[in-house]
C-alpha cells in the first residue's frame, strides 16, 4: 500500500513539474543601451512595462549609456546588442568608413526633446533676450546641442558671437552645473526640466523640439553584422516598440503616468502627468517606427550647419525600414 502512495505521490510531482515547465517560456536575452533616462521615451517605458517585448518572447535588459557616444561604443564593441540615441552616431561610424557599421531600424522621437531653462521667469519669451548671455547646451556634435545652435540661428543668434554655448559639462551633469551657479540658460529633459522648475530653481522658457521640427532624434541601431544574423530578435523588438508608439498615442497622460512610473520611482505621479502632458502638446512622439528619408535629411543639415559633418551618410546604407514597416503590416491600430 505504501509503494502505492509513494508511485501515485512521484506521479504527481511529475506532472506538477512537466506542468509548471510547460508554463515557462524561453525569452531571448537583449541587451539594450539608452542614451538616458527620460520620460521622452514613455512608449519605450510602456512597452516594457505592459509586457509586450515579453509577448514577442524577449526579454530586454536596461542600461543607462549616459551619452549617445558611449551608447554606441557598447554597441560597436558588443556590450549591447541594441543602441538607443539619436541617428548622428550611426552617421559618425558610417563615414568613418567602418565596415560593421550601425544601422538604424526603428525611430521613436521625432522632436528635440529638451526645453530651454533660465534662472527667473521671462514672461512672452523672445529669444533675443540670450544675446550675450551663456547657455549650458550639452556636448559638442552631439544632436541636443547641435539642434539647439539650429535654433539659435533661426532666431537670428549666431553662436560663439552673439550667445555662448558651453559643451564642457557632461550630459548628466548639466542640471547639478546649472543649479551650481554656471551658465544663465540650460537645456534638460523631462522630468529635470520641470523638477528644477518645481523646486523653483529654474523656469522653463521654450521648447527647444517645437522651434527644430521634425528631426529623427532617438531611435534603435544595431551593429549591421548583429541584424543580418538575429533578424527575428530585430523584428520582435521592433513589434514591441510599434505597440508601446501605439498605447501612447491612445492614451491620456494620466494613464501613461501610471503605468510607466515603475520607471520614474522618483518623481511625483503629479509631475510625470505634467511632463507627459507637455510631450503629447509638443507631438514628441513617432506615431510609428519608420525613419523618413527627409527627417534624416533635416538632421545631417543640423550637423553640417553646427560644422560637424562635413560629408553626408547616405539614407539606405545606415536605415533599414524593413521591420518597422513589417510591425505595420502586421500589427493594427
Amino acid at each position: 500500500m505504501k509503494r502505492k502512495v509513494l508511485a501515485v505521490t512521484m506521479l504527481i510531482s511529475i506532472v506538477v513539474l512537466i506542468t509548471a515547465g510547460c508554463g515557462e517560456r524561453n525569452l531571448t536575452k537583449v541587451r539594450l543601451s539608452e542614451v538616458t533616462h527620460s520620460v521622452f521615451y514613455a512608449p519605450q517605458y510602456a512597452a516594457l512595462t505592459l509586457g509586450y517585448f515579453e509577448d514577442e518572447g524577449l526579454d530586454v535588459v536596461l542600461t543607462n549609456g549616459q551619452g549617445a557616444d558611449k551608447v554606441m561604443t557598447a554597441v560597436l564593441s558588443g556590450q549591447a546588442d541594441i543602441g538607443f540615441a539619436g541617428p548622428e552616431a550611426s552617421i559618425y561610424v558610417y563615414n568613418e568608413g567602418k565596415e560593421d557599421h550601425a544601422v538604424t531600424f526603428a525611430q521613436l522621437t521625432k522632436r528635440d526633446g529638451s526645453f530651454l531653462i533660465g534662472r527667473q521667469p521671462e514672461p512672452g519669451f523672445k529669444w533675443s533676450n540670450l544675446k550675450g548671455k551663456t547657455i549650458i547646451g550639452g556636448r559638442k556634435g552631439g544632436v541636443p546641442e547641435m539642434t539647439l545652435e539650429y535654433v539659435l540661428k533661426k532666431n537670428g543668434l549666431v553662436p560663439g558671437k552673439d550667445v555662448e554655448i558651453n559643451t564642457s559639462v557632461q550630459f548628466a551633469l548639466m542640471a547639478g552645473a546649472f543649479t551650481g551657479g554656471q551658465g544663465d540658460y540650460v537645456t534638460l529633459f523631462e522630468p529635470t526640466a520641470s523638477l528644477l522648475e518645481t523646486q523653483g530653481k529654474g523656469h522653463i522658457l521654450a521648447s527647444i523640439g517645437k522651434e527644430s521640427g521634425e528631426i529623427p532624434y532617438t531611435a534603435y541601431f544595431a551593429k549591421k553584422s548583429y541584424i543580418e544574423n538575429s533578424k527575428d530578435v530585430i523584428q520582435k523588438f521592433t513589434n514591441a516598440i510599434y505597440k508601446g508608439q501605439i498605447w501612447v498615442d491612445i492614451h491620456t497622460p494620466e494613464e501613461i503616468a501610471d503605468t510607466i512610473k515603475s520607471n520614474f520611482p522618483d518623481t511625483d505621479i503629479s509631475l510625470l502627468i505634467t511632463v507627459i502632458e507637455r510631450y503629447k502638446l509638443q507631438d514628441a512622439w513617432s506615431k510609428d517606427p519608420v525613419m523618413k528619408k527627409e527627417s534624416l535629411d533635416l538632421l545631417q543639415k543640423v550637423m553640417q550647419e553646427a560644422g560637424q559633418l562635413k560629408k553626408t551618410a547616405p539614407y539606405e546604407k545606415i536605415v533599414s525600414t524593413d521591420y518597422a514597416k513589417a510591425a505595420m503590416d502586421r500589427i493594427r491600430r
